[in-house]
């Protein structure tokens, strides 16, 4: 699958996600795709040609990961070094003073991306190992947060405002799985997973998809913080997923 077409629907999300509103006590909302798009333009590009037999798909972007990379769970280390994949990042429309883009300056790490990318690093040692087979996205492609700079998630937003939003991106998801073709879909905690078996009822119904739930790389799961590389790996060769 050209990674053009990748570029389309991800254009169509990026601006049905773009004309939302949203209230208190939302008070910034970043979008990645729209001052990152270079980067995350890359990702497609190089990683994004299908099928692909796996997809992994978390919730929404990190404030030290996709928000500053553009890339999905996108630690900067990993993204830079390993995906090999740098550049200027642009500033969002109306930056938090607290949670400045910095893109490939930016000081701090994101664990979950430093975990998730890690493992797969470990696994499959190269990028086109890793991503002959996989791929990685993002459910919701919007960073929301409070006027403290505190980090506020999509399933906490009500319903009012999270029904245009889920729309949008079951819409997305729906088409990147029709592009991928995979047979797998691995929600990265509840979140991801709840929404993916509801987004992608058809293909589930016709038996031509399965989705499979894993650990939350989370910092703030203590059920993460044990071996969470470990309970992961075992998640998906159970699932058959992985041998």
């Amino acid at each position: 699958m050209p990674s053009a077409d990748l570029d389309a629907i991800t254009a169509e999300l990026s601006a049905a996600c773009g004309s939302l509103k949203f209230s208190a006590p939302v008070t910034h909302v970043y979008n990645p795709l729209v001052y990152a798009g270079r980067i995350h333009g890359a990702y497609l590009k190089n990683f994004g040609k299908g099928p692909k037999k796996v997809i992994f798909l978390g919730m929404n972007p990190g404030p030290f990961g996709m928000a500053q990379t553009g890339v999905p769970f996108g630690e900067i280390n990993f993204v830079r070094d390993w995906l090999n994949l740098s550049g200027a990042v642009d500033q969002p429309d109306k930056p938090h003073p607290q949670r400045p883009v910095e893109g490939f300056a930016c000081a701090r790490s994101e664990v979950s991306g430093k975990r998730l990318w890690g493992l797969f690093k470990t696994r499959y040692t190269t990028p086109a190992a890793f991503f002959a087979d996989h791929y990685v996205a993002n459910y919701c492609p919007l960073v929301f947060m409070e006027d403290s700079g505190k980090n506020f998630t999509p399933d906490q937003l009500p319903a009012a405002e999270s029904t245009p939003l889920y729309a949008a991106c079951d819409r997305h998801l729906a088409h990147l799985v029709a592009a991928l073709k995979p047979e797998y879909v691995v929600g990265i905690g509840g979140f991801a997973a709840d929404r993916a078996r509801e987004a992608l009822k058809a293909p589930l119904a016709a038996k031509t998809l399965k989705v499979v739930q894993i650990l939350h790389p989370s910092p703030a799961s203590p059920a993460a913080n044990k071996d969470w590389a470990g309970q992961v790996t075992k998640a998906l060769i159970t699932a058959g997923i992985w041998a």
